[in-house]
């Protein structure tokens, strides 16, 4: 039995992943009912919206103190944001928590590299809430329903 048909026996969803020219993983997901375009990136530990789309994806947030980082800094200015609905497929949570920050300078980069910009970033706390599976030779993520 192939890895696809021997998954969605044992109930999971799949989703198409896009490869960017940056080689980042890129993910179409609702938030709060809402589309937006995301990089899956498995050492994020949070999921993540770029601050200023707080508003478009109807995200009530609060003040943070928890500091974020990334690669390549310290994020200090974070808000954090509780019960928002998240849906990736068939695949769908509706107490998920999200971090807002500052992301124009991934997109900066994202765009200098040829990539678009993106609303946010998928963590390893969704993969595993969904008890993610990333099968990289179907280009698919496979999350529990």
């Amino acid at each position: 039995m192939k890895l696809n048909a021997f998954l969605k026996h044992s109930e999971y969803s799949s989703v198409k992943l896009q490869r960017l020219k940056t080689n980042h993983i890129q993910i179409e997901a609702k938030i709060n009912g809402v589309k937006g375009v995301f990089i899956l990136d498995t050492g994020a530990s949070n999921s993540c919206v770029d601050i200023k789309l707080g508003g478009f994806f109807k995200i009530q947030s609060s003040e943070s103190s928890e500091k974020a980082s990334s690669a390549t800094s310290e994020i200090s200015n974070t808000l954090i944001s509780k019960n928002n609905n998240i849906k990736i497929g068939k695949w769908n949570n509706k107490k998920f928590q999200i971090v807002l920050f500052d992301m124009s300078y991934i997109n900066k980069t994202l765009i200098e590299q040829g990539s678009e910009n993106v609303s946010g970033i998928i963590g390893s706390d969704l993969l595993k809430k969904g008890k993610g599976i990333i099968d990289y030779s179907s280009n698919r993520l496979f999350l529990k329903n």
